[in-house]
C-alpha cells in the first residue's frame, strides 16, 4: 500500500471549531476589559448623543458584579469545552501522525498526542483567546465597549440564575472576610494630575495649559498662608503719618491698594486705593487715610485659598488680611496672589525679590530662597509633603525637618533630595542648596 495512503489524516474542521471557540474566548476577554476600562464620561458623552449600545455599557460598569459573573460564565465554559474537544477529537489523530512519524508505540502516540493537543491548544488561547484580544480592548475601551454591552446584556438575561447565584456567592465571602464589595467610585487630586500629565504628554493640551491646570488643583488644597504676601513684604500706610511721608511711601510702592495701620503693622485698620488718593489730591483735599480708607475684611490662617477666593469676591476692596489663631496679622491675599499660584510668578513680582526664588545652577543642583513656596519646590522635585502639615515656605520645611533653628552649613536628607542651608539672615533661613543625593 502506498506511503501517502496510509498516513493518518488530520481533522481540520474540529481544529476549527476548536480555534472558533478560542475565537470566542477572546470576545468575551475582550469585552470584560473594555467595558471595565471605559470612561464613564466618554460613554456617558456616547449615550447623550444616542450612541447605541452606550447606556448598556453604563448600566454594565455600574452593577460589576453581575457583570463579571456573566462573563466568566462564557469565559469559563468556553475555556472547559475548548480543552475537552481538543483533548478528544485531536489528541488522537495527532498521536496517530506522530506514531506514524517517530515509530512510536500506540500508547506512547496516544498520550503525547493528546499532550501536544494540550500545549497548542493553551497557547494558541493564550495569544488569541486573551493577550491580543485584551491588548486591542485596552486600546480602544469605549468603541468596544458601546459595541459588546448589548449582546453581554443579552447572556446575562439567558443566564440569569447562574449568575445569581455566583454573585451571591461571591458577595457571601466579601462578607466572611469583612471586604467591602463596592469601591469609592471618585477621581483625586493625584490621579487628576496624572490624566492631565498623560494629556500634556500624547499632545492634547500644551504645557502651558497643563501647568494652568495642575495649579487650579493644587490651589483648592492650599492654606491661605501658603498662597498670601507675608507681612514681611507688606507694603503699608500709617495713618498718622505726615503728608508729606505718605507720599513719598506712595511713590515707592508698586501696588495700587495698601493697608492702613495706626501706629503698626499689627493694627490694620482698613485698606486704601491709589485711585481714591489720587482723586482726593486732583480735588485739592487733605490726605486724610482715615477718610479714604475701606472696610478691611479677615480670614484666619487654617482656611484653604478657595475660601479666600470667595472672601475677596464679597469685599468692598479685593484685598484679605490674614491672622493666626493669636489674632496676630501674618500677611494679605490678593487677586494677584491666588493668580501668581495658579499661572506662576509675573515680572512684576519678581522684581519685589532681590533674587529668584529658584536657581539652576551647572550640576544640577537648586539654589532656593527660604521664602520659595515648598509645594512649588516639591512639584518639581517630586517628592511629597504632608498633607497636615503647618509650614508654607521651603524653610518652614527644613525648621519642620530639623526641629530647630539651623546653623549655615548644616544639611539634612529628605526623599533622595540633601538640604543644605547656605545663607541665614539673622533667625531667618534665607538660602538653601539642594542636590539630589548620592
Amino acid at each position: 500500500m502506498d506511503a501517502a495512503q496510509t498516513f493518518p489524516a488530520f481533522p481540520w474542521i474540529d481544529a476549527a471549531i476548536v480555534l472558533a471557540l478560542i475565537a470566542l474566548n477572546g470576545l468575551f476577554a475582550m469585552s470584560e476589559l473594555a467595558i471595565v476600562s471605559a470612561r464613564r464620561p466618554r460613554l456617558q458623552a456616547m449615550a447623550k448623543v444616542g450612541k447605541r449600545g452606550a447606556k448598556a455599557a453604563l448600566d454594565l460598569s455600574a452593577d460589576p458584579g453581575k457583570f463579571l459573573s456573566t462573563v466568566q460564565i462564557g469565559i469559563t465554559g468556553i475555556g472547559v469545552l475548548a480543552g475537552a474537544f481538543s483533548g478528544e477529537k485531536l489528541g488522537g489523530p495527532l498521536g496517530a501522525i506522530l506514531q506514524h512519524l517517530f515509530a512510536l508505540s500506540a500508547e506512547t502516540g496516544e498520550n503525547v498526542g493528546f499532550a501536544v493537543a494540550i500545549i497548542l491548544t493553551t497557547y494558541v488561547s493564550l495569544i488569541i483567546g486573551e493577550l491580543v484580544p485584551k491588548q486591542y480592548a485596552l486600546r480602544n475601551p469605549e468603541p468596544l465597549a458601546v459595541l459588546m454591552a448589548p449582546l453581554m446584556v443579552l447572556l446575562a438575561r439567558a443566564t440569569a440564575p447562574l449568575v445569581w447565584l455566583l454573585e451571591q456567592s461571591s458577595a457571601l465571602i466579601f462578607r466572611l472576610f469583612r471586604m467591602k464589595s463596592d469601591a469609592p467610585n471618585h477621581v483625586t487630586a493625584e490621579e487628576l494630575q496624572l490624566i492631565v500629565a498623560e494629556a500634556s504628554h500624547h499632545g492634547v493640551i500644551e504645557e502651558s495649559e497643563r501647568a494652568i491646570i495642575s495649579g487650579v488643583v493644587r490651589l483648592a488644597d492650599r492654606p491661605v498662608r501658603e498662597v498670601m504676601t507675608p507681612r514681611t513684604d507688606v507694603d503699608w500706610l500709617d495713618a498718622d503719618a505726615a503728608p508729606e511721608v505718605l507720599r513719598e511711601t506712595l511713590l515707592a510702592t508698586p501696588h495700587t491698594r495698601l493697608p492702613v495701620a495706626q501706629g503698626g503693622v499689627e493694627d490694620i485698620i482698613g485698606v486704601v486705593q491709589a485711585r481714591d488718593v489720587m482723586a482726593a489730591l486732583f480735588r485739592g483735599q487733605a490726605l486724610d487715610l482715615r477718610a479714604l480708607m475701606r472696610p478691611v475684611s479677615i480670614v484666619p490662617d487654617q482656611v484653604d485659598a478657595m475660601d479666600a477666593l470667595n472672601r475677596l469676591r464679597e469685599a468692598d476692596v479685593p484685598m484679605v488680611m490674614v491672622h493666626d489663631e493669636y489674632g496676630h496679622f501674618e500677611g494679605i491675599v490678593t487677586p494677584a496672589d491666588l493668580m501668581s499660584a495658579i499661572a506662576g510668578e509675573f515680572v512684576s513680582d519678581k522684581d519685589l525679590y532681590a533674587q529668584p526664588l529658584v536657581t539652576e545652577r551647572e550640576d544640577g543642583s537648586l539654589l532656593v530662597s527660604g521664602q520659595m513656596p515648598v509645594d512649588a519646590l516639591a512639584e518639581r522635585l517630586d517628592f511629597t509633603l504632608p498633607e497636615d502639615r503647618d509650614f508654607a515656605t521651603v524653610a518652614g520645611y527644613a525648621l519642620h525637618v530639623l526641629k530647630r533653628l539651623p546653623e549655615e552649613g548644616e544639611h539634612f536628607t529628605e526623599q533622595g533630595w540633601r538640604f543644605e542651608i547656605v545663607d541665614m539672615d539673622g533667625r531667618k533661613i534665607d538660602k538653601l542648596l539642594v542636590s539630589a543625593k548620592r
